[in-house]
C-alpha cells in the first residue's frame, strides 16, 4: 500500500499557507513518495513552479485547487447564504484536458464569481468538469457541512449530485483527522455513505505547512493575514499542530479502519498526468492588408524603410537587412516584429512621444527600419547578434518608453486590436523580506516596537538581503541573537516565514498579448482594483512561450514634449 498527499496548500494560499514548495516536494521524496498534490485556496498562482519541481526532483505533480463554491450564482453579490455563502471543493486535473478545465474554473472565479472570494458555482462546474477528479474537501466541504448539521440525507444527495457532475470514480468522500471532534464524528457518516452509494473514500491531511515544528511560526503568519496578536483570544487558528506533511504511517495509524481510503490516494495519484510545454511560442497572428502574408508584409515595411532611412547607401544595407529577415523568419517571430511595430507606428501618428530606443533591439536594422527604434545600427556600428541569435532560442525583448501620461492610450489601442479577452496585465507578488518580516512578527507576538525597530535596523540594507546573510554581516544583530533568547525567537520564527508571498500586485509596464482568450493559456485573477491580471508571474509567462510586451511609461518623455510645446 502507498499513499499520497491529495490536499495540501503551499505558500501561494497567501498568509495562510507557509508551506514551501521546494521544501514541500523534498520532504514529500524523503517520505518515500512518488506523488504530491497542490491545491491552493480558489488559486493556481504556484501551479508551474510546483510543476518544475516536482520534475526536478522525481515526483508526479498533481495540480489543483481547492475552489470556493457558491450554493447560488456566482454573479450574486448578497450575504444571504450566512456560513453558506460558499463551500471548499478540491479539484484535481487527471489528463491536459482537466488542467484547461481547471484554468478556466479558476478565472471564472476571479473574473465573475469575485466577492470577498473568487467563487465558482455548479454552472461552471457542469461546463468544465471533463478531465477533472474531485474530493469532497474539509469541515468547510458541502458534505461535511450538512452532516455536521446531522443532516445525513441531504448530505448524501449532494455527494450523489457531485457524483454525477463529474462521474463515477471522479469524485471521492474526504476523510481528515487532526484531532477535531467534529471530523470523527463527519468520518462515520462518510464511511457509512460509501457503503450506500459506492462512492470511494480517500484519506488526506489538510496541510499547511512542511513539520510539525513549524506550527508555532505558522501560527505567527494567521495572526500576521488577520492583523491580530498571539495573545488575542478571539483569533483565527489552526488548533493541534496537524497541518504538516504526514509519513504514510502516521496517516495509517489515523485511519485503521479504511486502508482502502489510503490506497486510493496513490491510485488517484497514478490517473493524474499532465504535461505542461515550456519554450513553444504562442504569438498572435498580425492582420496584415489585403495581397500580403506577414512575411512579404514585413519585407516591405524594411525595403521601404531602408531607402527612406539609407537612400543611395540603401543598396549596399541590403545583405545586412536581408540576413536579419531570414533570422527573424527562422526563429517563428515575424509576427512579432509586426504587432510592435504596428502599436509604436499607432503611438508616433498620434502624437504619443516613443523612446529612441531601449537595449540590444537597437543593434536591429530590422527595428531601424521599421522606425521601432530611432537609433542607427550601421552608425554606431551595433550587432544584430545581441538582440537575436539563431543559437540562442529565446523570444525577442524590446522594451519600449511611452509619454507617462499617455502610455495608457497605446494599451487601450492593442486591447481594442487584438481583443479585451487576449491582452492581459500581469501579476507580481510581494514577499516577506528580511526587515519587514521580522517587524511583522514582532508586532504579532507583542514586543514593544522600539525594541523590534532596533533589531530591524541591524539587518543590512543590501539588495537581495536575508536574514541567514544579515547574521553572518552584521555583528550586532549576532550578538543581539545570541544575547536574548527573546531575539532568537523572534529571528527563528521570522527565518521560517522569510520569503512567502505576502500580497500580490500588478506589473508596472508588463502586458500579455495572446492569439485566444487568455484563460486558454493561463489562470486570470482579480486585483485589488479589480484590474484582470495573470494568475502567473512575468517570467513564467514568457517560459510558457507567451508574447509579454513592456510598455514603459517614462516621465522624461513627458518632460520634453511639454519643453517642446
Amino acid at each position: 500500500m502507498a499513499f499520497v498527499h491529495l490536499h495540501t496548500h503551499t505558500e501561494y494560499s497567501l498568509l495562510d499557507g507557509s508551506n514551501k514548495i521546494t521544501e514541500y516536494v523534498a520532504r514529500v521524496k524523503e517520505l518515500g513518495m512518488n506523488a504530491a498534490a497542490i491545491t491552493d485556496h480558489g488559486v493556481m498562482y504556484g501551479v508551474i513552479d510546483f510543476y518544475k519541481e516536482c520534475k526536478k526532483q522525481g515526483i508526479r505533480p498533481i495540480l489543483g485547487c481547492e475552489v470556493y463554491v457558491t450554493p447560488g450564482s456566482r454573479f450574486d453579490r448578497e450575504l444571504s447564504h450566512g456560513e453558506d455563502r460558499y463551500y471548499h471543493l478540491v479539484l484535481l486535473a487527471e489528463n491536459n484536458t482537466g488542467y484547461q478545465n481547471l484554468i478556466k474554473i479558476v478565472s471564472a472565479g476571479f473574473v465573475d464569481g469575485y466577492y470577498y472570494k473568487p467563487r465558482v458555482d455548479m454552472e461552471i462546474l457542469q461546463q468544465y468538469h471533463e478531465g477533472i477528479i474531485a474530493l469532497s474537501a474539509c469541515l468547510a466541504g458541502e458534505v461535511p457541512r450538512f452532516l455536521q448539521r446531522g443532516m445525513y440525507d441531504e448530505a448524501k444527495e449532494i455527494a450523489l449530485k457531485h457524483q454525477e457532475l463529474f462521474g463515477k470514480n471522479n469524485y471521492f468522500l474526504e476523510l481528515q483527522s487532526h484531532g477535531i471532534d467534529a471530523q470523527e464524528l463527519v468520518n462515520q457518516q462518510l464511511v457509512r455513505m460509501s457503503k450506500e452509494t459506492g462512492i470511494g473514500l480517500v484519506c488526506t491531511n489538510d496541510i499547511h505547512y512542511t513539520y510539525a515544528e513549524d506550527a508555532a511560526p505558522h501560527d505567527v503568519l494567521l495572526c500576521i493575514q488577520t492583523g491580530k496578536k498571539l495573545a488575542d483570544e478571539d483569533r483565527m487558528r489552526y488548533e493541534g499542530g496537524q497541518y504538516f506533511v504526514k509519513s504514510e504511517q502516521q496517516m495509517a495509524e489515523l485511519f485503521p479502519y479504511a486502508p482502502q481510503a489510503l490506497a486510493n490516494t496513490q491510485q488517484i495519484a497514478d490517473r493524474c498526468n499532465v504535461e505542461i510545454e515550456f519554450g513553444v511560442t504562442k504569438l498572435p497572428h498580425y492582420q496584415v492588408p489585403e495581397g500580403y502574408d506577414s512575411w512579404t508584409y514585413l519585407n516591405k515595411l524594411c525595403f521601404d524603410g531602408l531607402q527612406e532611412r539609407y537612400g543611395e547607401k540603401a543598396e549596399e544595407l541590403k545583405p545586412r537587412l536581408t540576413y536579419e529577415l531570414e533570422t527573424i523568419q527562422k526563429m517563428g517571430y515575424v509576427d512579432y516584429f509586426l504587432i510592435v511595430w504596428d502599436f509604436i507606428n499607432y503611438a508616433r501618428t498620434h502624437h504619443i512621444p516613443v523612446g529612441p530606443g531601449r537595449g540590444s533591439a537597437a543593434g536591429s536594422l530590422v527595428s531601424y527600419t521599421t522606425g521601432i527604434t530611432n537609433i542607427d545600427p550601421i552608425r554606431y556600428n551595433l550587432l544584430f547578434e545581441r538582440f537575436l541569435n539563431p543559437e540562442r532560442v529565446s523570444m525577442p525583448d524590446i522594451d519600449i518608453d511611452f509619454c507617462f501620461n499617455r502610455r495608457g492610450e497605446v494599451i487601450d489601442y492593442v486591447i481594442e486590436k487584438y481583443g479585451k479577452d487576449c491582452v492581459t496585465q500581469i501579476v507580481t507578488f510581494g514577499t516577506l523580506k528580511a526587515k519587514g518580516v521580522i517587524r511583522d512578527v514582532g508586532r504579532v507576538m507583542d514586543m514593544p516596537y522600539n525594541y523590534v525597530d532596533s533589531i530591524a535596523k541591524a539587518v543590512p540594507d543590501d539588495l537581495g538581503m536575508t536574514l541567514t546573510l544579515a547574521l553572518k554581516m552584521s555583528p550586532d544583530l549576532r550578538r543581539m541573537y545570541e544575547e536574548d533568547p527573546q531575539v532568537k525567537v523572534l529571528i527563528d520564527t521570522a527565518k521560517r516565514l522569510e520569503g512567502l508571498p505576502r500580497h500580490t500586485g500588478m506589473h508596472a509596464a508588463g502586458v500579455v498579448i495572446s492569439q485566444k482568450p487568455m484563460d486558454e493559456y493561463v489562470p486570470l485573477s482579480r486585483g485589488g482594483d479589480g484590474t484582470i491580471t495573470t494568475q502567473f508571474v512575468m517570467t513564467t509567462i514568457e517560459e510558457l512561450g507567451l508574447l509579454k510586451m513592456d510598455f514603459l511609461g517614462l516621465r522624461t518623455l513627458t518632460v520634453i514634449q511639454n519643453a517642446v510645446l
